[in-house]
């Protein structure tokens, strides 16, 4: 595989048109998956990255990784969030609109990582549902996520709601 191809990085998913066109009909209000991108806090690195392939569980993070529910069953797991982010758009333009956090840890030597996959679900649904939930993070990995969606696009960040940018406020 070329090299600079596999190096590309991957950008937030792009907002796509209403694909009921305006016609009222089925569909309206429907959430579309369209929208919404994974974003990896890696804690220790101090870095963040888009990777689709969690919306199917099937990230570089994830790929070759036993997961079990326990996290005292993961004693050496490094740290990560997944982060829903939901990109919506208003008259001013695009904005953050649904930011919510999961706790992951994977330990590659044994092969074994902890998360929990209805809370992976359900924060992927409350992202799309417009709503904000950072303040579990911890500051350290709330600064990394801030900066990523700060650089990202600094008209998305200064577009998004008070809660956000309040929740990713570290002391």
């Amino acid at each position: 595989m070329d090299q600079e191809k596999k190096k590309k990085p991957i950008g937030f998913n792009i907002i796509k048109n209403d694909p009921t066109d305006g016609h009222g009909g089925f569909g309206i209000g429907a959430l579309s998956l369209d929208n919404v991108s994974p974003v990896f806090v890696d804690v220790e690195a101090g870095d963040a990255f888009v990777d689709i392939g969690a919306m199917h569980a099937r990230s570089t993070v994830e790929r070759g990784i036993k997961f079990l529910p326990n996290k005292e069953d993961v004693p050496n797991g490094k740290p990560y969030w997944l982060v829903w982010v939901t990109i919506d758009r208003k008259q001013e333009g695009p904005y953050y609109a649904g930011v919510t956090a999961c706790e992951m840890t994977v330990d590659r030597e044994i092969r074994r990582g902890y998360k929990s996959l209805p809370e992976h679900v359900n924060k992927m649904d409350k992202s799309m549902k417009r709503h904000i939930m950072v303040d579990h993070m911890d500051d350290r990995s709330k600064a990394i996520l801030q900066n990523y969606l700060e650089s990202h696009d600094k008209g998305m960040w200064e577009r998004a709601s008070e809660d956000l940018k309040k929740g990713l406020a570290t002391n």
